[in-house]
């Protein structure tokens, strides 16, 4: 059998029975050390298959630290420090200089200190990311209760659309779509619901891989059903008009479309904070498997090897 028969998320679930490594399953590892719960998490961006060569480097450097960086806020942890392995292959510096500069930028804005790493020769450009954080409390995907809302923040499916205009290669974008584009190349990691994910939050993940994906793990792992709505899903006024003008459906964008960086978690509706841009799109319940207004959902986001 390849790994490809089994794809991304079949492969952990073969390691994690094949070699007991019952701890492996939510978006970072919670190590207790003394008194303290560390967070550690990795994540890497290869060229041609994370990002195109065309791509500014500086946001190449910006997106992976931000990814790390989501990982460990969608398991309520305060991010600290990072490490950054280098694939290289002979390129000029000038494209090395605007990779930490965009690596750098990324630090500063989260709050994390750049600590090491290693550098080994490759034939293609990739960047492998290493982030510890501190946690008062870990929240991993498996402790939803029944009657918790589920909420996502902020929009989702404006990283595919921004995919796909940068795809077009269009000689002129319009505002909209260059907004698009930016939460493509540079996603912000919500560093802003660190205190809330970490006082409230019974389960939480962040959205990489697309919601619809990244909703099933959680489901899976606290063993619950999770049915939400449609028409509940967060949609940002450029994905609307995107969809308008390609006649696209902007709910299979928020469905299927990953990188947006968003978090996923439930808790009592009750803890809903009007000050944070979250919404409710559905509610934990007795049973198994994820509903879309009372139907089955598919599973419809990225999986590294059959994507």
């Amino acid at each position: 059998m390849k790994v490809s028969q089994l794809g991304e998320f079949g492969l952990i679930e073969y390691l994690k029975s094949r070699f007991s490594l019952e701890e492996v399953g939510d978006d970072t590892a919670c190590v207790k050390v003394g008194e303290s719960l560390l967070l550690l998490t990795c994540d890497t961006l290869l060229e041609g298959r994370h990002f195109l060569g065309s791509y500014p480097m500086s946001a190449v450097g910006w997106k992976g630290v931000s990814a790390c960086v989501s990982d460990l806020i969608a398991n309520g942890g305060k991010p600290l420090y990072l490490l950054v392995t280098l694939l290289l292959p002979d390129v000029e510096l000038k494209k090395v200089d605007e990779l930490y500069e965009g690596i750098t930028r990324a630090c500063e804005f989260y709050g994390v200190k750049l600590v090491g790493g290693n550098v080994v020769k490759s034939e293609r450009l990739g960047i492998d990311f290493f982030g510890v954080g501190l946690a008062e409390r870990f929240v991993g995907r498996g402790g939803a209760k029944v009657g918790d809302g589920i909420f996502v923040s902020g929009t989702l499916g404006d990283s595919l659309a921004g995919l796909e205009l940068i795809l077009m290669e269009k000689k002129h974008y319009e505002d909209f779509e260059l907004r698009l584009i930016e939460r493509h190349l540079r996603p912000t990691a919500r560093i802003d619901y660190v205190a809330h994910i970490s006082k409230y939050a019974n389960a939480s993940m962040d959205i990489s891989d697309g919601l619809s994906s990244d909703i099933q793990h959680m489901a899976k792992r606290s063993g619950l059903r999770f049915s939400i709505q449609k028409e509940k899903l967060p949609l940002s006024r450029e994905l609307l008009e995107y969809a308008k003008r390609h006649g696209k459906d902007p709910y299979s964008y928020a469905l299927r479309g990953g990188e947006d960086y968003q978090l996923l978690f439930t808790h009592p509706p009750s803890r809903l904070n009007p000050f944070l841009d979250m919404t409710q799109i559905g509610t934990v319940e007795e049973g198994e498997g994820v509903f879309l207004d009372g139907a089955p959902l598919e599973a419809q986001g990225f999986d590294h090897f059959k994507s």
